[in-house]
């Protein structure tokens, strides 16, 4: 038996506790500073430079964000790699909830390899500045708008949809009752949080 299979009860839990904190806290954040975008370059800007001010951020970065999202990325593809698929055979909502929770995990993990590359490693590599200016020529491609949004989408959903599933395996939501209120509320939760990084995406080329 591999170390996986022994201690898979322990590591899906903490795999489902990342999903909510660091990953899921740091989502929140990414999403509500890039809102600032509404406000025009400066204020977008300042919150930028604000976050690159913080004293031990490479500190932050690995040891909160870099290794939490490198544990919930490589586990979760495991998951997917052992899921048995059958949407078609047993169509009910949760089963469907299910596989798209892990289509999503593919499609957000190339987002977020993409995103991380192409800001914070070429900032860090080339210089290459990060700011509202950088955005707007991203976003300006009619493609990479499109791969934007769908990453977005992927992140949102698969978080909402994740905070379901730690709700339930947690023991928080326990019974038909409280699972179904919780996902009427983890649904809310998604329209709000794609609601709000569309609307900063069309702020970047308004």
């Amino acid at each position: 038996m591999s170390f996986l299979e022994r201690n898979h009860f322990f590591i899906r839990k903490l795999h489902s506790l990342a999903g909510i904190f660091p990953i899921g806290f740091f989502l929140l954040e990414h999403l509500y500073t890039n809102s600032f975008a509404m406000y025009g370059a400066d204020a977008y800007n300042s919150k930028i430079e604000f976050f690159k001010s913080l004293p031990y951020l490479i500190v932050i970065e690995l040891g909160f964000i870099l290794v939490p999202i490198l544990f919930h990325a490589l586990y979760g593809l495991y998951i997917v790699y052992l899921a048995r698929n059958n949407v078609l055979q047993y169509t009910y909502f949760r089963n469907w909830m299910f596989y798209l929770q892990r289509i999503t995990a593919v499609i957000t993990l190339i987002f977020v390899v993409y995103h991380v590359y192409t800001l914070r490693l070429s900032s860090l590599l080339y210089g290459t500045e990060v700011s509202f200016a950088t955005m707007t020529q991203i976003l300006s491609q009619p493609a990479m708008l499109i791969f934007y949004v769908v990453g977005l989408v992927a992140a949102t959903f698969h978080f909402a949809n994740g905070l379901w599933a730690f709700l339930v395996s947690w023991g928080i939501t326990i019974g038909p009752n409280a699972q179904r209120v919780s996902t009427i509320v983890c649904g809310i939760i998604f329209i709000l949080l794609t609601a709000m990084g569309i609307n900063s995406l069309a702020a970047f080329i308004s």
